[in-house]
C-alpha cells in the first residue's frame, strides 16, 4: 500500500469523527496491524513517541500526515521535537544482522548526523536510488581530464609548468575573464598528481556521505558555490594569477562538515573524532601551505604566475557560512530558515561585487595582466 492509499484509508475509517484534529494512538496502531500496512519502523517509532509526549495519548492528524509523507514543514519539526525524548535510546550500532550496504548506511548516519533521532530516521528511510552520483561523477571527470592531459603532455607531476597546459579552455586566466565558463570549469584541471589525489580522496570520503544524507541538490549547490567563490576571490585578491583545481569546492565541503562536527560535538558519535579532526586540519593546512609555496616560490622556472591559493580560503569561508546552514537542516526546507536567506543574500552581494570588479576594476586600477597563453 502506498502513501496516498494509507491516507485515504485513514480518512475512510473516520479516525477523527469529532474533527478535533487528533487521532488516538491505539486506534491508529490497531489500523496499522489489522491492514498490515508497510509503514517504516522509524515512522512507527515516531508515532509512538508523539503519542507518549501527549497527555491524552493522541497524535495530531496533520503531524501524522506529514510523517507519512515525509513533508518538511513546521508540523514536521514539531513532531521531531516532541518525539525525540520518547524514541528508543538504543543506538544503531547495536543493530544486528545487517548486510554490507546497510552497515555502510549506518556508518554514514553516525558520521554525518549529530542526533540519534535523525540517525534512526535516516537509517530506516534511506533508499539506494538515486545513488550519490554528483560527487562520484565530478571526481571521475577530474581524473579523466588529468589522464588525458598527462598522456598528451607526457607530464604527470606539476603539469602547470608545461607551456601547453595553461592553454586549456578549462583553466581560469585573468586574461580570459570574458569567457565566463572558466570561472567554473577550472575545477576539472589540477596542478599535478598530488593535488588531484588529495581532492579526489576528500571528495569521496566526505562528499559522498554528505550527498547520501543531504541529497544531490544541496551538496552540488554547496560544492559549486565554493568553486565559483574561489575563482571570483582570486580575480579580486590575486589579479594576475590563474586558477586550477577543485579545491574551492573541496574546502567548502570539508569546512562545512568540520564546523558541523564542532557545533554538535557532544552528539557526534563517529569514532576517534578528535584525532580525525586534528588530522583533517593538518592535511588541509599543509595543502594550503603547499599552494602558497608553489605560487610565490615555484621550484621550476615558469613562463607566468602560478595558480593562486586563494580559492582554498574562499571555499572554506563558503563552507562555514552556507555549508553549515545546509548541514544543520537535515529535515527542514532551506527556504523556511531565516539564516539561509541571510547567507544567500550575502553570497549574492558578493557575486554582484565580483562581477562589477571583473568588468571595471582591472582597467581602472591599470592592473598588469600577464598575456594569456
Amino acid at each position: 500500500m502506498d502513501r496516498s492509499s494509507l491516507l485515504q484509508l485513514i480518512q475512510e475509517q473516520q479516525l477523527d469523527p469529532e474533527h478535533t484534529g487528533f487521532i488516538g494512538a491505539d486506534t491508529f496502531t490497531g489500523l496499522v496491524h489489522s491492514h498490515e500496512l508497510p509503514l517504516d519502523p522509524a515512522k512507527l517509532d515516531m508515532l509512538v513517541a508523539l503519542a507518549q509526549s501527549n497527555e491524552r495519548g493522541q497524535v495530531c492528524y496533520q503531524e501524522l500526515v506529514d510523517l507519512i509523507s515525509s513533508k518538511r514543514s513546521s508540523s514536521f519539526k514539531r513532531a521531531i521535537a516532541n518525539g525525540q525524548r520518547a524514541l528508543p535510546r538504543d543506538g544503531l550500532l547495536d543493530e544486528p544482522g545487517l548486510g554490507v550496504y546497510k552497515r555502510f548506511v549506518r556508518y554514514v548516519a553516525y558520521e554525518i548526523l549529530p542526533r540519534e533521532v535523525d540517525r534512526h530516521w535516516y537509517f530506516y528511510r534511506h533508499r539506494s536510488c538515486p545513488p550519490p552520483v554528483f560527487m562520484a561523477s565530478v571526481t571521475l571527470a577530474q581524473i579523466i581530464v588529468f589522464l588525458c592531459y598527462g598522456a598528451r603532455l607526457n607530464k604527470w607531476v606539476l603539469q602547470t609548468y608545461h607551456p601547453e597546459y595553461m592553454k586549456s579552455p578549462l583553466v581560469y586566466h585573468p586574461g580570459h575573464r570574458a569567457r565566463a565558463w572558466r570561472f567554473l570549469t577550472y575545477m576539472f584541471m589540477h596542478v599535478g598528481l598530488e593535488q588531484l589525489g588529495f581532492n579526489a580522496l576528500l571528495q569521496l570520503m566526505i562528499g559522498v556521505p554528505l550527498e547520501m544524507v543531504h541529497g544531490l541538490l544541496r551538496i552540488s549547490l554547496l560544492y559549486l558555490a565554493g568553486v565559483l567563490a574561489g575563482s571570483l576571490t582570486v580575480s579580486i585578491t590575486d589579479m594576475r594569477a590563474p586558477v586550477v583545481g577543485g579545491s574551492g569546492g573541496v574546502y567548502a565541503l570539508c569546512s562545512a562538515h568540520l564546523a558541523n562536527v564542532v557545533m554538535n560535538w557532544a552528539g557526534m558519535r563517529c569514532p576517534y573524532k578528535l584525532l580525525r579532526m586534528v588530522l583533517a586540519l593538518v592535511c588541509m593546512s599543509s595543502e594550503v601551505g603547499r599552494a602558497v609555496w608553489l605560487r610565490f616560490s615555484p621550484p621550476l622556472p615558469a613562463s607566468g604566475p602560478q595558480p593562486s591559493f586563494m580559492a582554498h580560503l574562499a571555499g572554506a569561508v563558503v563552507g562555514v557560512s552556507m555549508g553549515l546552514t545546509i548541514l544543520r537542516s537535515y529535515e527542514e526546507r532551506l527556504r523556511d530558515q531565516c539564516g539561509w536567506w541571510v547567507v544567500l543574500l550575502a553570497y549574492g552581494t558578493f557575486l554582484l561585487f565580483a562581477i562589477f570588479w571583473n568588468v571595471f576594476a582591472y582597467d581602472l586600477l591599470g592592473a598588469h595582466i600577464p598575456p594569456p597563453p
